[in-house]
């Protein structure tokens, strides 16, 4: 069977069982639609979690980026997975002893506010959006691969899709349809990572060929791919070109904003009580670190074979091909037909040269562009790997950021209808009410996402950054200083977040979509946008902690709930 046949039966196989989910755990009441019934074994929404967790940026884009960026990439490794440890370990029981199962709805009630709740459901807007474009980025790529059609129409069909079973099941729906998506993403990903392994190392296990020998020559495999990388005039895959602070601070953002994830924060209160929250970070540490443990092999196996089929090929050749001479493959001319692979034969030789330097200035000898998130989905193809291992990794990615996507739209859609609605402007309404106006808020947001994904500022992975950066900046102070200090006050809550979203969101947006002119030199302390949600983060730590102790401290009963949520049962 074709490659596209075996994708249609993958694809089609998993929706059918995505969408059956759906309808079998549909919501019936606010509890269901929200906190999926408060029922979910920790085992499952550990899975569920990672699901959620593993998005279009972990699937799609990471091992994409870190196959171009080699050793700089390295920084989300290193924060995406940090940041769980500190999540279990800091936030996640407390926060469901708490009993509240949005962050706004803690904001709101731990700093006595509406004006709070307020800050805090712009706030997860801000976050909840820029992470949703990086998923429809992911969505946007699998779809146009797999239909064959061009990038915006994917983006389009893709979202729809998510809009059905988000609306149709609410968190209940959510959470079984993500362990489904674990399953599967898990596998589509494994599957060709080890399949690759052995061609290039001789190795099953990719996690050890990544550091083995190539093709059994004795030559260590980073040793061959920093030489092939290198001739061609990159740097050496294993150097980096980042500073240290800025290293450091794309690390802390990502680390520090996963513990400030509206979406990821809301799984802890779907688990019967307070140490099955602690116990699903742990069972998703455990899902998660499956596939990030073996993305740089991925990533390092992804690059090699793109150089050696790809560079000095000629392009569409006819049958007088001279020895030596190899054809451009045909995964390259599919991939062309979606606008994310480009040629532009410079010289004139019917060759691709792939160089250093932009594909759009003529000075350079580079004449290829590529979408650094079609590299996963790939490299099955640049490898020559069976058809239907290629439909497994398309079903893999959709099931990757449909899976988050859903997540997402679920947190835009409670806090609108729950914390914007109920809590605040129309405390009166029923729960039926409620429930309407969050499948009206679910449509609106997928209409946003859709056409904020099909311009999106960056790939996949960098946007989802972005909304790590916002998270850490504005709500992590606020959430930990809620739990920690008993002293910490609404007035200190409100301007921090204020403070630290405003900087960072105008910070961002300058570089990435008002055209303030980017790089390090440029950078404020050499920090990238993709890292600037720690500055954000300090600033909003240092102005909350100074309003507070310039204002009057919290109630009394507010410092009883702090400290009933800290003391052991």
């Amino acid at each position: 069977m074709t490659d596209q046949l075996w994708a249609y039966i993958f694809v089609g196989g998993t929706f059918a069982l995505y969408i059956g989910i759906a309808v079998w755990a549909r919501a019936k009441s606010t509890a269901d639609f929200y906190v999926a019934g408060h029922d979910v074994h920790p085992v499952l929404n550990g899975m569920a979690t990672a699901a959620d967790w593993m998005s279009a940026a972990s699937f799609i884009s990471m091992a994409g980026i870190i196959a171009f960026a080699g050793y700089d990439g390295s920084v989300y490794l290193m924060g995406w997975t940090g940041g769980y440890v500190l999540l279990a370990l800091l936030l996640a029981p407390y926060l469901r002893r708490f009993n509240k199962f949005t962050v706004p709805d803690f904001v709101g009630d731990r700093y006595y506010s509406d004006t709070a709740r307020i800050v805090a459901v712009v706030c997860a807007l801000f976050v909840s959006f820029t992470y949703i474009v990086g998923q429809m980025k992911g969505v946007g790529v699998a779809f146009s691969g797999f239909l064959g059609v061009d990038y915006k129409l994917g983006v389009a069909i893709g979202g729809m899709i998510v809009l059905f079973y988000a609306m149709l099941g609410g968190m209940k729906g959510i959470t079984y349809t993500q362990i489904a998506q674990y399953c599967v993403l898990i596998f589509a990903y494994m599957v060709p990572a080890i399949f690759i392994s052995l061609i290039v190392t001789g190795n099953a296990v990719p996690q050890l060929g990544f550091l083995g020998e190539f093709q059994g020559t004795g030559e260590p495999m980073l040793a061959k791919l920093n030489m092939v990388v290198t001739d061609l005039g990159f740097t050496a895959y294993t150097d980096g070109t980042k500073s240290r602070l800025d290293v450091f601070a794309i690390t802390a953002a990502l680390m520090i904003g996963t513990a400030g994830l509206p979406h990821v924060i809301i799984r802890f209160f779907t688990v019967p009580k307070a140490s099955d929250a602690r116990l699903s970070a742990g069972w998703a540490l455990v899902f998660i670190a499956l596939l990030y443990t073996t993305a740089p092999a991925v990533a390092a196996f992804a690059r090699l074979n793109f150089v050696e089929t790809v560079h000095e090929s000629v392009y569409a050749p006819d049958e007088t091909l001279l020895a030596g001479e190899t054809a451009t493959p045909d995964w390259f001319f599919e991939w062309e037909e979606t606008g994310l692979l480009a040629f532009n034969d410079k010289n004139g030789d019917g060759r691709i040269q792939y160089a250093p330097g932009g594909f759009d200035d003529a000075s350079s000898a580079n004449e290829v562009k590529v979408d650094r998130d079609i590299m996963v989905l790939a490299n099955p193809s640049i490898a020559g790997l069976p058809a239907w291992v290629i439909g497994l990794v398309v079903a893999g990615g959709l099931a990757a950021a449909l899976s988050t996507a859903a997540g997402l739209l679920l947190v835009i859609s409670s806090a609108i209808s729950h914390d914007l609605g109920r809590r605040t402007l129309f405390k009166e309404m029923s729960d039926t009410d409620e429930l309407k106006l969050a499948r009206a808020a679910s449509v609106g947001a997928v209409i946003i996402a859709i056409l904020a994904g099909m311009y999106p500022p960056d790939f996949a992975a960098a946007v989802v950054a972005f909304a790590f950066g916002l998270a850490a900046a504005s709500f992590f102070p606020a959430i930990l200083l809620g739990i920690f200090w008993k002293r910490m006050n609404r007035e200190g809550a409100i301007a921090g977040m204020i403070v630290g979203l405003g900087f960072t969101v105008v910070y961002i947006a300058g570089f990435k979509v008002f055209g303030w002119t980017n790089g390090p030199e440029h950078w404020l302390f050499g920090i990238s946008p993709e890292g600037i949600g720690t500055v954000g983060m300090v600033l909003n730590f240092v102005v909350s902690v100074t309003v507070c102790l310039l204002t009057p401290p919290p109630p009394r009963d507010v410092q009883e709930i702090v400290e009933r949520i800290r003391a052991p049962y």
